[in-house]
């Protein structure tokens, strides 16, 4: 075994799925995190494994959406009330119609954004922006005569689509995909749960479809030593994914948004203050 890994390389492995499971639902910025960590502790395998890894690790995060709402999900369950089957098939379509905005966009600016954007500037910038704006929006006053969605079959397709064209901002580094569809679920009138909750959603086509375009660009050509750490990092990141997403439904049963968006401004100053005086 340790002929095939390096035990210190896997333990690296192991830290930034950690952070990949953790930041990923969070509306945190996945990309904040890693872009410390890979100038704190450069992982010494392959550049064109690790670009891979850094894609192929979500699958393990979405499996956890999938496992925990699996029965919401699942239109095919005999369970289930024959409206209640309906009501998951239109969720699946809703879906389809948010993930439309970043299909087209990223398709179009994806090798843009890689080229010229996605450097520690940006993602501070990103990071401290958001992070405003999350608690500007939970400071706002609500119109008392505006619409409130308060389940997910409230959303319509209008609705859906609306937030997925607030997903596609996630495309700049550092502004997060969950924090993006957050507020934008936030911003047409949905409850914080019900925008959280469609935003995990929301996730499972964008990573899957994100890692199929990365897994055909890297082919299925691993080594077994490759094999091991990109499986290691599933599974810490599904296992890490489960623990985060049920924290922050609870913690959103008795709180709002803005710690993560006091989180966001500090991080950014981080990020600044580490690539000004120690890079």
């Amino acid at each position: 075994m340790e002929n095939l890994i390096d035990l210190f390389e896997l333990f690296k492995i192991f830290v930034i799925s950690v952070v990949q499971g953790v930041s990923e639902w969070l509306p945190i910025s996945s990309t904040g995190h890693m872009i410390i960590l890979d100038k704190m502790m450069k992982v010494n395998l392959d550049a064109s494994f690790m670009n891979m890894f850094f894609v192929l690790v979500q699958l393990g995060s979405i499996l956890a959406v999938v496992v925990l709402y699996f029965n919401k999900l699942n239109p095919f369950s005999p369970k289930k009330t024959s409206q209640e089957r309906k009501d998951s098939w239109f969720l699946w379509f809703k879906v389809a119609v948010a993930s439309i905005p970043m299909g087209v966009i990223g398709l179009i600016l994806g090798d843009i954004v890689d080229n010229y954007l996605f450097n520690w500037k940006i993602v501070a910038v990103s990071l401290v922006v958001y992070g405003f704006a999350f608690i500007l929006i939970e400071n706002r006053k609500q119109d008392p005569r505006a619409r409130v969605i308060t389940q997910l079959e409230d959303i319509t397709f209008k609705d859906a689509f609306m937030i997925g064209c607030y997903q596609v901002l996630a495309i700049i580094p550092g502004t997060s995909r969950s924090g993006a569809t957050i507020l934008g679920g936030l911003l047409t009138g949905a409850t914080r749960f019900i925008a959280t909750e469609f935003t995990f959603f929301m996730g499972i086509p964008a990573m899957v479809g994100a890692s199929l375009f990365q897994l055909k660009k890297f082919g299925l050509d691993f080594t077994v030593g490759e094999f091991i750490y990109l499986a290691t990092g599933m599974i810490v990141a599904f296992i890490v994914s489960i623990l985060a997403i049920r924290y922050l439904i609870d913690y959103l049963k008795n709180h709002d948004f803005k710690v993560f968006g006091y989180y966001r401004i500090v991080l950014g100053i981080v990020v600044i203050f580490f690539f000004t005086f120690f890079h």
